[in-house]
């Protein structure tokens, strides 16, 4: 595969913070390997794990070996960046399990399996560490760094002089070094000169670099990209109910898709160069159409269709879509009755709703019993036949007369009634 500069990709995309000197030249001489460290401790990545997939992603696009790095050992122990007290630490089964997700998310991004001579690497750093009795770590790694060098790192020395009363422990203390030693193990048995990361981790990276220089006289190389921060000064990747996560079990490809969509029209902007893989022009273009006529949220929507179809996949995408209009389009019965039970519940979060047994509609809930005194969705059985009479009474978005009652046919997934008064007034009968 042809090189292309991945430094300057990276660059235009606003994807780089700190890049060690010489870096470019290194990589545009050959093929060469680079590695990013992925945090194990949950069964799924979420989007704050989006920007360091992304440059692994970009750099094997630009005819470069990425390593995709499980920090299994890591994992163990918490890296102190950015962090203000200690976590909670997995056993090996749990971090297996994790390290299995991880890879599947990844496959998404990465070629893992092409043959190609850049294909990607998954590697957990619990491999080599699980057998390093600490006698022979602390004489073999650790006699060559020293103190005052690790406590110049500014993630020690912001939890030494933070308010937390807990401080560093000697176990997250060791973690520059464990992360500094799977550098140096990826240098020498893997030829990987290069490590990738957040800004936070610039201190970490360049501890490896260090290793590779004092203990094998070698020339490692760091790359750091910026933290993605929110222009409203809220926090990235997080949702009114906590982490957007990549498992379409933990956030559902709907809310996925409309965290995207609801982006400011100044974060769309910064995220598309970033999250997508469009070219410039393409990007450029988008922009110069939004700007023409912002109301209509094309830039929102071209980032939201990119990322969603990348991170799950087109019929995924465009499911979300459907679930989308159905609150605010002209959507059918047959169009609430495609979504899953999970979508449907993302779709209509926060809607009031009631209980009532299946037994009942076995013969058929009349519909003024159904809007008034069996849900208490309208006051009164007066006020259900008016409103039925002002023909403004839905049943799962279809026009009902004063004569319809709802049966079993009319459930979605088997469980579910959606009435509406109106056009933003909902009420859901969940049959039990």
């Amino acid at each position: 595969m042809e090189l292309k500069n991945f430094v300057e990709e990276l660059q235009w995309r606003g994807m780089i913070h700190d890049v060690m000197p010489e870096t470019e030249e290194h990589l545009m001489e050959a093929m060469r390997s680079a590695y990013v460290g992925f945090d194990p401790t949950a069964d799924s990545l979420h989007i704050g794990n989006l920007v360091p997939i992304m440059i692994l992603s970009f750099f094997q696009r630009c005819g470069h070996k990425p390593y995709a790095l499980v920090g299994g050992a890591t994992g163990m122990i918490g890296d102190p960046s950015g962090k203000s007290a200690e976590r909670n630490l997995l056993d090996e089964e749990a971090l297996r399990h994790n390290q299995e997700c991880v890879k599947n998310q990844l496959s998404q991004f990465l070629d893992f399996s092409s043959g190609a001579e850049n294909q990607a690497v998954l590697v957990n750093n619990y491999d080599w560490m699980k057998e390093f009795s600490f006698l022979d770590f602390i004489r073999n790694v650790g006699k060559h760094i020293t103190v005052n060098y690790m406590m110049a790192k500014d993630s020690v020395k912001t939890r030494l002089s933070g308010e937390s009363a807990d401080g560093l422990s000697f176990t997250e203390f060791t973690y520059q070094l464990i992360q500094g030693y799977d550098f140096l193990h990826l240098y020498r048995n893997m030829n990987c000169t290069l490590q990738m990361g957040g800004s936070d981790q610039w201190g970490n990276i360049t501890t490896g670099t260090e290793l590779i220089r004092r203990v094998d006289a070698g020339k490692g190389y760091a790359l750091t990209c910026p933290l993605i921060t929110k222009s409203d000064g809220s926090k990235f990747g997080k949702s009114e109910g906590g982490n957007v996560w990549l498992d379409a079990n933990r956030t559902s490809p709907y809310k996925f898709y409309q965290y995207w969509l609801n982006t400011s029209d100044d974060d769309a902007e910064k995220y598309i160069k970033i999250f997508t893989f469009l070219d410039k022009e393409t990007i450029e273009n988008t922009v110069a159409e939004h700007k023409e006529a912002p109301h209509l949220r094309l830039l929102q929507k071209r980032l939201a269709q990119e990322v969603t179809t990348t991170v799950h996949s087109a019929e995924e995408f465009e499911n979300a879509v459907k679930a989308s209009e159905i609150l605010f389009g002209n959507s059918t019965s047959g169009d609430l009755k495609m979504l899953n039970e999970k979508t449907f519940l993302d779709v209509f979060d926060g809607v009031p709703q009631t209980e009532i047994s299946k037994e009942e509609i076995k013969d058929g809930v009349d519909i003024i019993a159904a809007l008034a005194e069996k849900t208490g969705f309208l006051k009164s059985n007066g006020e259900a036949r008016r409103a039925l009479k002002e023909n403004s009474i839905s049943v799962n978005k279809e026009k009902v007369a004063d004569d319809f009652s709802i049966s079993e046919s009319d459930l979605i997934n088997g469980q579910f009634v959606l009435l509406q008064r109106g056009k933003k007034n909902y009420f859901i009968i969940k049959m039990v």
